[in-house]
This record gives C-alpha cells, sequence and structure tokens, in this order.
C-alpha cells in the first residue's frame, strides 16, 4: 500500500470536515443550510392551509373531552369562559362584567352556582338591568349562597346557559374561519408547536393547529376581535356527576339574566 503524502493527507481532512459537521446535524438541519420547521413534527405543516383547517376540524369532532377557555364576545356580551367539556355534559365557570357563576350539566340537567352577589343583584323584572336588593332578596340570597340550583328546560335561561357547557356546539360555532384562507408562521401554544391558518390575512380570524401528535386546534382568534380561545387536554376525562341533595337548592323563580 503507498501511503500519501503529507500535504494530501491534509487536503483530505480540510475537505472532509464540513461533511463531517453536516453528518452531525442531520437530526435538526435540512443540510448546512438552516433548520427544518418541520422536523419531528406530525407533518401538517407541509399541508395547504385549507387541508391544515379540515385535518384540525376532523380532529376536534373525534375528540371526547377538551378544555376551552378564554374571552369570547357576542351580541349578548361579553363572556370569560373557563370550561371542560365532553360529549355527556361539562363543569366550569362564566365570568360577564357584572357576575361570575358555575355551570355543571349532567346530560340533560344543568346546575348553576354563584355567590350570593349573583342572587341579589339579579334582574329579577327581565329588562336586562341589575337591581339592588331588598330585604326578601338578600335573605334568599345568603340561602343560595355557593349552592348548586338546578335550572328548569323551561327557564329562559336554560338554552344560554346549556350552550357554555355542549362541546359539539362551541366548537362548531367557534372554530370558524372566514375569508381566503392562507398559512401564517410557526408558533408554540403551551409549550407544543404550532402552525397558523388565516382567514382573511388574519381579519377572518387565526387558528394555531399542532404540529406535535393530532392536529388539534389549540387557540383560536376570532374574527373582528371577538375574542380569543385557548383548547387544552383534548381527550383527557373528567368526572361528572350531579350534586348531592344537600348541595342542592331551589331558586323557586325565574333565573336572573346573564347577559353583560
Amino acid at each position: 500500500m503507498t501511503a500519501l503524502p503529507p500535504a494530501a493527507v491534509a487536503r483530505a481532512r480540510r475537505a472532509g470536515l464540513p461533511v463531517a459537521l453536516c453528518v452531525g446535524l442531520a437530526a435538526v438541519l435540512t443540510g448546512c443550510g438552516g433548520e427544518d420547521p418541520d422536523a419531528g413534527t406530525n407533518g401538517v405543516g407541509k399541508l395547504e392551509p385549507s387541508a391544515i383547517e379540515e385535518k384540525a376540524r376532523t380532529a376536534a369532532n373525534g375528540a371526547e373531552a377538551v378544555r376551552l377557555a378564554g374571552t369570547l364576545v357576542s351580541k349578548g356580551g361579553t363572556y370569560k369562559l373557563n370550561m371542560r367539556l365532553k360529549k355527556s355534559g361539562g363543569i366550569g365557570s362564566v365570568t360577564t362584567k357584572n357576575s361570575t357563576f358555575e355551570l355543571l350539566r349532567v346530560g340533560d340537567a344543568l346546575y348553576l352556582k354563584a355567590d350570593a352577589g349573583f342572587w341579589s343583584h339579579g334582574d329579577s323584572d327581565g329588562d336586562g338591568t341589575s337591581e339592588p336588593p331588598g330585604k326578601e332578596d338578600g335573605s334568599a340570597a345568603d340561602k343560595l349562597d355557593d349552592m348548586y340550583v338546578k335550572v328548569p328546560d323551561d327557564d329562559p335561561s336554560y338554552k344560554q346557559l346549556r350552550g357554555f357547557t355542549e362541546m359539539d356546539v362551541l366548537l362548531d360555532g367557534l372554530l370558524g374561519l372566514h375569508g381566503k384562507l392562507s398559512k401564517g408562521d410557526r408558533d408554540e401554544v403551551g409549550g407544543v408547536r404550532t402552525v397558523k391558518v388565516l382567514g382573511g390575512e388574519g381579519g377572518g380570524g387565526t387558528l394555531d393547529v399542532s404540529l406535535e401528535g393530532k392536529p388539534y386546534p389549540l387557540r383560536f382568534a376570532r374574527a373582528g376581535g371577538a375574542g380569543v380561545l385557548t383548547l387544552a387536554e383534548w381527550n383527557t376525562d373528567f368526572a361528572l356527576k350531579a350534586p348531592t341533595k344537600e348541595e342542592t337548592v331551589d331558586y323557586g323563580r325565574e333565573l336572573p339574566r346573564t347577559s353583560d
């Protein structure tokens, strides 16, 4: 075997150095050109925006549970939600401009729990405004404080309040983008990498879709500044059970309005 001259050996070593560097960084680089944003992801970031949105909706529709939190602006007012939802019901809190109350739904049975202030400043005459409490209202409010009240299904508030606990209704109604779809930047939500899908260049809403695991929607900024919602704990089950008799009282009349 003929030995290479020292100069030839040196040239070979210099030529091999860049190749070795590229091989060593192959797990995180596409070469020596730059970082691959899809390395280690579920691959949806490579798809067209309409396909990303469709995969996110399919993943959401197939899920059994989710935590939905954030702000929702509607014609009835502004609501801050923190709800755990699944097909058979939901539990969590709703905050409006004037009050905070908890909701619990098990099947068709819907319960509301609030402090004495909620009950004593209710809209008893239905005109959309809160009235100052009288002595009778204050006494009743003390009994209702931090107790569950079952909402009759024929009460005017039942449909509105139940809507906050309906997983399918909320997801179908809240996750719609408007306008021409486009793909936005990569981001993170709760430490999970996401890709954005924009409706109308963002004016029609912005959806963050997970790049890890199933392509669940993780954050949604609604069109027209109508609120931002985060969605987490997908498919994480939780217990739902009706309150005991000791935890429940009868309100005995039409529930106060909950609009802002």
